[in-house]
């Protein structure tokens, strides 16, 4: 029986490394997948011919080799499943359906209208995942990525919505009939940008996750078959400002009290000259005041002092743990980050030690605004890699 049990995992594990390699790169040959794992050509093709014989990878054409005849080109089936991602934010809960390649199928958004109880926020996750899996399609996971940490019995924790040990998941696994996962949304989004965004093909990324509040994960690129191992940090609640503007978390100067929405909004409403904002919510405000930041005025000088603090943060990360990619990345960064990017990029430049300054390139997002929906969906991704399918 023991022997069995080996043979089912080394089949297992090479299912998963395989599978894992050839979802990374998209696409690839069996001579490829042979050179990248290091496993024999009998194994890879025995696996491979499992995996299509499963319906989880397909051939698509083939690829033109130096002196022989052209190679089948493998691919990771994309109708194989789908996968839901919830990304709960301080503003509002989205939900995102996704094919097995994360490619967007449906999404869902609900305002949080400032109600941040637990049962309140399950009630929303509940309906968005009713809502965009109305079509008849294999779910193979539903992953959820929180403000917070998630304990060892699975048990949120987020200071900012004044969650304390809140049993997320069991509140949700009766209404659902997926595997359900829950993780951090900044460690997530930071898998997802190394996987299928700004930071693919560097090796250390800090993703920055600017809303309401502020974190970033450290995304590093690791020997295993999948790939990226991630981080999170509490980058927002770094002293920058000794003394500085009060912070929710009971602290001042932090980070997060000069470049999170609330703070940026506060300080434009503050200086002499600035208008009230015609939009009532704190996305729709932010949108304002980066159209009204196009000429000079309160507004402009608003960006401008963002774009400094927030260029200090990120000298401040590139001192400490020298990545070679920033991705700037969040709903804020979505509204105002096309606007203050050149000034981040020079501030971060003026407060970067001399012989770093030239080693990171500080970049916006490029997975849109599903992005931490999409971080979410890559746990149950993840999970049947793992699993070799």
């Amino acid at each position: 029986m023991a022997a069995k049990q080996t043979t089912r995992e080394l089949r297992r594990r090479n299912r998963s490394a395989l599978l894992s390699r050839l979802y990374l790169q998209g696409r690839g040959s069996r001579l490829e997948l042979v050179d990248s794992s290091g496993l024999s050509s009998s194994t890879v093709s025995n696996v491979i011919s499992d995996l299509i014989a499963d319906g989880v990878v397909e051939e698509a054409g083939s690829a033109e080799s130096e002196g022989g005849r052209p190679r089948t080109v493998l691919q990771v089936r994309r109708d194989y499943g789908h996968v839901i991602g919830v990304d709960i934010g301080e503003t509002h809960i989205e939900v995102g359906l996704f094919d097995c390649a994360l490619n967007t199928v449906a999404t869902a958004t609900y305002p949080m209208d400032g109600n941040l109880e637990p049962s309140h926020v399950a009630e929303l996750i509940l309906a968005g995942i009713a809502e965009v899996s109305t079509s008849p399609v294999t779910i193979l996971g539903i992953g959820v990525g929180v403000p917070g940490s998630v304990d060892g019995d699975e048990l949120v924790h987020a200071p900012t919505f004044g969650w304390r040990g809140v049993p997320l998941t069991k509140m949700l696994a009766d209404g659902v009939s997926a595997p359900l996962y829950v993780d951090n949304c900044a460690r997530t989004l930071g898998q997802a940008e190394m996987w299928r965004g700004a930071g693919r093909g560097s090796t250390r990324s800090v993703i920055a996750l600017l809303g309401v509040g502020v974190g970033a994960a450290l995304a590093v690129e690791s020997d295993s078959s999948q790939g990226v191992s991630s981080t999170t940090t509490e980058w927002g609640h770094t002293v920058v400002h000794a003394g500085g503007l009060a912070c929710r978390c009971g602290s001042r100067g932090c980070l997060e009290a000069y470049i999170g929405a609330e703070g940026i909004l506060d300080r434009y409403l503050a200086l002499p000259g600035s208008e009230p904002f015609t939009a009532q919510d704190t996305e729709a405000r932010m949108r304002e005041l980066a159209d009204r930041a196009q000429q000079p005025g309160p507004a402009a000088d608003t960006m401008a002092a963002t774009a400094e603090y927030l260029g200090i943060g990120i000298a401040n990360l590139i001192n400490l743990v020298t990545p070679d990619c920033v991705v700037l990345s969040g709903w804020v960064s979505l509204s105002i980050g096309h606007t203050i990017l050149d000034a981040v990029q020079d501030a971060a430049r003026r407060h970067t030690l001399s012989y770093l300054r030239d080693g990171t390139r500080i970049e916006l997002g490029q997975l849109g605004p599903e992005a931490v929906a999409l971080g979410a969906a890559t746990l149950p991704v993840m999970r049947f890699l793992a699993n070799g399918g």
